[in-house]
């Protein structure tokens, strides 16, 4: 039990490592064409290109932490009338959802990183399969962490129902 969550603090540790620099190099890169703009009257050609990209991946795989977190918006106004053990399988029903959904996307993401494999982006001359990803890893953490939320709930389920 303890090796799974040491596993599982690894991998948490890891997705907030990226998500930092991910963030620090899009500010940097972009506060850099700012500057090369207003500055210089010179922009770099791949400087807005290479943020979006760095923002779609914080994006997709920033949903995970808002999952971890149980941060996500969430409509509780029938799950806050309900009983703690109600509760508990409302969440496990949710999280099993989002989970289904999350598995399509991947599946259908993983046809795009396929299908985009020979086209480029124009300024930063890299494979679009790249961009695309960020779909497939943010919905494969996406989908562990909906094992974990549901592990939970069932562990509390079984000890008696309480949140």
């Amino acid at each position: 039990m303890k090796k799974k969550n040491k596993i599982v603090n690894f991998l948490d540790s890891l997705e907030e490592i990226v998500l930092v620099i991910m963030f620090a190099l899009m500010v940097l890169v972009i506060f850099g064409q700012v500057i090369m703009r207003y500055v210089f009257n010179n922009s770099l050609s791949w400087s807005e290109e290479l943020g979006k990209f760095l923002f779609v991946w914080i994006s997709w795989i920033g949903i995970s932490i808002g999952a971890k977190r149980k941060e996500h918006i969430k409509i509780t106004m029938f799950v806050d009338k309900c009983s703690p053990r109600n509760a508990l399988i409302c969440e496990i029903l949710s999280e099993a959802v989002v989970f289904g959904i999350c598995a399509v996307t991947a599946y259908y993401g993983m046809e795009l990183v396929i299908s985009q494999a020979h086209i480029n982006f124009a300024g930063i001359k890299i494979s679009m399969s790249w961009g695309y990803l960020s779909v497939v890893i943010g919905c494969i953490i996406m989908m562990l962490r909906n094992l974990i939320i549901i592990k939970s709930s069932f562990n509390s389920l079984r000890k008696g129902g309480d949140v």
